[in-house]
């Protein structure tokens, strides 16, 4: 009996494991608003599926290696991951010590807990940040209860690079109104320092700071 129920479990566990190629992705973007700045941006995927408003968190093994990701973003049907993600997972070591290139490596991925990816978001309340002007469909579209709906921030900065807006956060009472309301007016573009996203370059482990 309890070898069957081994196997069993053996076997869910093999289940839940899908084998793909990941390939790198040296430039931060997302699709559904989370702001680079307050993310650790070499720890993100780039799935060919929507964004989950309970599971975002993903687990990436290759080479004996594995990395928790945030998946923020839709692919167009790679599995890209951070360059910086895929370096390790490749060599062992970080993209920026000893950079290298190459196509997809095999891998497997498997959804994990969100509280695997706790350190992937590095905003001061540990909540998911997202841009209060243009996330607010993802963000109301996820139901009450569901991970986004109880672990999510908003802030009144336009862009994933943060290069726009102000460094506050926004508050939601949709039965006030649909739009949240800001420190400052929601939306606005003027320029915002301070908040920088960096991107590892590609083969040559540079970085840089993202201009939009």
């Amino acid at each position: 009996m309890l070898f069957t129920i081994m196997n069993t479990l053996a076997f869910a566990s093999i289940a839940t494991a899908a084998g793909i190629s990941i390939t790198p992705h040296d430039v931060y973007s997302s699709s559904i608003g989370v702001l680079g700045c307050k993310v650790n941006t070499n720890r993100i995927a780039y799935w060919p599926r929507q964004p989950s408003c309970d599971g975002m968190c993903v687990k990436v093994t290759s080479n004996g290696r594995s990395v928790h990701l945030l998946q923020v973003d839709t692919s167009g049907g790679a599995y890209d991951i951070s360059y910086d993600a895929w370096n390790y997972l490749s060599t062992g070591q970080n993209a920026t010590a000893a950079p290298t290139m190459g196509g997809g490596i095999d891998a497997e991925w498997e959804s994990a807990p969100m509280s695997d990816c706790v350190d992937v978001i590095t905003a001061a309340d540990g909540k998911l940040p997202l841009m209060a002007a243009n996330s607010i469909n993802f963000f109301v579209g996820c139901p009450a209860g569901s991970w986004v709906a109880e672990n999510t921030s908003l802030w009144n900065i336009q862009n994933c690079a943060c290069t726009l807006g102000y460094n506050e956060k926004c508050n939601l009472d949709l039965t006030v109104s649909n739009q949240p309301s800001c420190p400052h007016m929601l939306g606005i573009q003027t320029p915002l320092h301070g908040q920088d996203v960096v991107n590892i370059a590609y083969g040559t482990g540079s970085e840089a700071v993202a201009i939009q």
